[in-house]
């Protein structure tokens, strides 16, 4: 299979990838714009937009932000409220998966920077079901929490007339290049389906147990209900320039932001907040892809030329192999109700051909990036290296057990120090 000669991602990136003569990904090149673009006028062009939302009596929300205990939720709400002086509203899906520490990353946000939240818990015993369905159809544990936070927001947009939603960065410019920066694509129906929820609307989930009313929380507003409202979602890594690491420590700095080890993955910062994501989640992408979440860290560190190629690789062999702990798969196994004979028989079912092949009752990664370290040409694309890629751990402000999924937590803190 062919990789990247830059960066590590494989031709089979479920989003789609593209190489040019010299190997390099179209994400690598989009990535390019970073150091070309003038984000000072790009900047003073998200002011134009977020004035042109502002609410002129004062008396409601200008702008929606979709937020969570992690990613880069503390440096959105920070740049609209602090630095552009916007008044948001914060929304949030609770996607049931939640550690104790993005609980209290979620509340200390809320705190720290004076903003009314809305937060939407589907029924567990719904998101379940849901979640039953989704193994089986599609592979996925993790479609509830997609649909969820791209179907909220824009409920909510509709719902109380606020037309402008900010999101951070855009996966399929980020990651492969799907778009420009230049094109400033913003937030769609079609990409949500086709990309983050791997073709399946709420509706398609109905049958097998799943109703109507346990999907009608992740369906997506109708467009008479959108173009009545003129909802529309903006991406901040077009008009700043996107660095995940170096964003994540100004937080840590500026407002205690806490961070965890991940089981599968060196970036500490990330996905906090669920128990899941860096654990069996990206343990279900590299059985069906053949590559975790360690390669898209790994990738976009090579690119902000923080790692070399082959300290990438060297990661990749560290993380990509390990199974999820004990704890974590037990943990999701008793939640949703199944055996781990069934689980593994569902994520079987959608390994991917091209890098998968199955040899009497064992399953063989036929290739991967550690095979490719060596791939001609690799070093007339290299970057030159010039920053260091080391992650912290943070003291953590509380010292209970985290051992557990937490459905609902304390919303305040009362501890706060600035």
């Amino acid at each position: 299979m062919r990789y990247c000669t830059r960066c590590l991602y494989p031709e089979n990136h479920p989003l789609n990838i593209t190489f040019d003569e010299h190997g390099v990904c179209s994400g690598c090149h989009v990535h390019e714009e970073k150091d070309k673009l003038n984000w000072k006028q790009r900047s003073k062009k998200l002011g134009d937009i977020l004035y042109s939302y502002t609410t002129k009596s004062g008396k409601s929300y200008d702008c929606i932000i979709p937020v969570s205990g992690a990613r880069d939720s503390y440096f959105i709400v920070h740049t609209i409220k602090n630095v552009y002086k916007k008044n948001p509203l914060l929304v949030t899906y609770n996607k049931q998966y939640n550690t104790a520490l993005g609980i209290r990353n979620l509340a200390y946000l809320k705190t720290l920077f004076g903003c009314d939240m809305l937060t939407l818990t589907v029924n567990p015993d719904a998101v379940k079901k849901i979640t039953r369905r989704t193994l089986q159809k599609m592979g996925s544990m993790y479609w509830h929490c997609l649909a969820g936070t791209t179907a909220y927001p824009v409920q909510t947009a509709v719902r109380f007339k606020i037309p402008l939603i900010i999101w951070g960065a855009h996966q399929g410019c980020d990651q492969v290049g799907m778009f420009s920066h230049m094109d400033e694509v913003e937030m769609t129906h079609k990409y949500r389906k086709d990309h983050d929820l791997m073709g399946y609307e709420a509706e398609d989930l109905i049958g097998g147990g799943v109703t109507k009313e346990d999907v009608r929380p992740f369906v997506y507003p109708s467009d008479k209900e959108i173009e009545k409202v003129g909802v529309r979602g903006i991406y901040l890594s077009n008009y700043i320039r996107w660095d995940s690491k170096k964003q994540h420590e100004d937080m840590i700095a500026q407002y205690g932001y806490e961070t965890a080890y991940q089981e599968r993955t060196f970036d500490t910062y990330n996905d906090v907040d669920c128990f899941n994501y860096s654990s069996v989640h990206d343990y279900i992408k590299f059985l069906k892809h053949g590559y975790g979440k360690v390669t898209d860290h790994a990738s976009r560190e090579i690119r902000l030329k923080r790692l070399t190629r082959e300290q990438g690789i060297d990661l990749v062999k560290k993380y990509q192999n390990l199974k999820p702990s004990k704890k974590s798969l037990s943990l999701f196994l008793k939640w949703v109700g199944m055996n781990k004979k069934d689980f593994y028989k569902s994520i079987d079912a959608f390994r991917s051909s091209v890098v998968w092949e199955k040899s009497g009752m064992a399953w063989k990664l036929k290739d991967s990036i550690v095979c490719h370290a060596g791939d001609e040409g690799v070093d007339s694309v290299r970057l030159r290296k010039k920053g260091r890629c080391e992650f912290k751990l943070t003291k953590p402000k509380k010292t209970l057990k985290d051992d557990t999924y937490t459905l609902l937590g304390r919303g305040w803190a009362d501890d706060w120090k600035q």
